[in-house]
């Protein structure tokens, strides 16, 4: 699935700094608003929630619900956001600060401004850095709470995809793009068979000039009469689908950088470049044989024990143990576990940022040391490299995230709906 940020991180920056109001309400002496399993909301979280939806209404010129109204959607998004962040912590879920200074450094320019001036602007405001940094790593373990849980409900057979795939709304989302160059030469309707001749003469002396490495934009802007002669020919990105079929073919058949011989149509002659193509061409993928163990954090085991136990292990393998016997006595990744903790062949794109640069960073044989994810600890043994045609799996690939996404925000709906029915929660206020 392509994966999409928790909604609430895109606008935590206007409701931080829309007002100072949000947090400028002082509360003497605060108290519980509602119990959620194991935690609590406090009356301060919902009036701070409150004045900021305010804010961000107010200047959105929408109407303001009832103040009733406005409490009770507000205790229900901090009883979900509760409910959530405890699963994430059952989950052993953490966000290290690379991944959250990442995050930030993308808000900033989200608002057109640099770092700097995004953590003085809070500031201006009474936000502190810190503040906004809290509540941008509890929306980003939100995030990834759903996409491991909603994901997994979703699934897709290989009848969709094909059915999908056979469609023609699914042959023109995954059909192949093209960025075309055109130069055209116009025949007048009243053109006699001489008039029409010299043209075809000019088409072809302008493909010969072409073939022997002219520039397509200066002759374009220089011999061709065309509305976008001007332009060096440019007609930008244009779906398989939308070239006129005598194009399409001959387009086809071109690599990059190539030329099509002038092609008549009852406008004129055309010669087209193909300057790009992107999606359905030849796709050659870079695929790794990878062994690894993962070890995570839990209730009964620290982030500082999961890491010296990961060394433990990194230094049993250099001391001559079997990766995968260890693999199955230690990892605790289920899928590969059983496997003497072998992926198979996976692309680097399939893989976490961590994981991938590793495992493409290493030669053939060799053992990482220890690295972490979002996910744990690692250790890989990269067994195998190879080069492959994935056009066919790109494509089912690509059918399969659409189809997903098509469905993300219903069962996104239906599991909140299924988590707040399951939690226990004790309105006080």
């Amino acid at each position: 699935m392509v994966s999409k940020l928790y909604p609430a991180i895109l606008g935590l920056c206007a409701s931080l700094v829309l007002s100072s109001a949000v947090n400028a309400e002082v509360v003497p002496l605060d108290r519980v608003a509602a119990i959620v399993d194991n935690d609590v909301v406090m009356v301060s979280q919902v009036t701070e929630r409150m004045n900021a939806v305010r804010v961000q209404l107010e200047e959105g010129g929408a109407q303001l619900p009832p103040e009733a109204v406005l409490r009770e959607q507000v205790i229900d998004r901090l009883v979900l956001e509760s409910i959530q962040l405890q699963m994430g912590e059952r989950a052993g879920i953490r966000i290290d600060d690379a991944s959250l200074n990442q995050t930030m450094q993308q808000l900033a320019q989200r608002n057109n401004v640099s770092l700097e001036e995004f953590r003085a602007a809070l500031e201006r405001d009474g936000i502190s850095y810190d503040q906004a940094r809290d509540q941008i790593r509890r929306e980003m373990i939100i995030n990834r709470v759903r996409q491991r849980r909603v994901a997994e409900r979703i699934q897709i057979s290989d009848q969709e995809v094909r059915n999908f795939l056979n469609s023609e709304a699914g042959q023109l989302q995954t059909a192949p793009e093209y960025r075309l160059a055109m130069i055209v030469l116009p025949v007048p309707e009243s053109a006699g068979d001489l008039e029409i001749l010299s043209i075809a003469k000019t088409a072809s002396e302008i493909y010969q000039e072409l073939r022997d490495g002219a520039d397509f934009t200066q002759l374009a802007v220089s011999r061709a009469n065309g509305d976008t002669a001007l332009e060096g020919g440019e007609l930008g990105w244009r779906k398989a689908s939308e070239i006129p079929g005598p194009f399409a073919a001959a387009v086809s058949q071109l690599k990059t950088g190539e030329v099509t011989q002038p092609i008549r149509s009852p406008m004129g002659f055309h010669i087209l470049q193909l300057q790009d193509q992107r999606g359905a061409q030849e796709q050659m993928v870079n695929q790794f044989s990878v062994r690894h163990i993962l070890v995570s954090p839990s209730e009964i085991r620290s982030p500082e024990e999961t890491a010296r136990l990961s060394q433990r292990l990194y230094e049993r393998i250099q001391g001559g143990e079997s990766f995968a016997s260890l693999a199955r006595g230690f990892s605790e990744d289920p899928g590969s576990a059983l496997n003497g903790g072998s992926l198979d062949w996976v692309t680097p794109e399939s893989m976490v940022v961590e994981f991938r640069e590793v495992m493409t960073s290493i030669e053939p044989g060799q053992v990482s040391r220890p690295f972490e994810s979002q996910f744990g600890w690692h250790i890989l043994q990269v067994e195998g490299k190879r080069s492959v045609d994935m056009t066919d799996d790109m494509r089912k690939q690509q059918a399969v995230n659409l189809l997903q996404n098509r469905r993300y925000e219903a069962e996104l709906q239906t599991w909140l709906l299924e988590i707040r029915d399951e939690a226990y929660v004790e309105v006080l206020i």
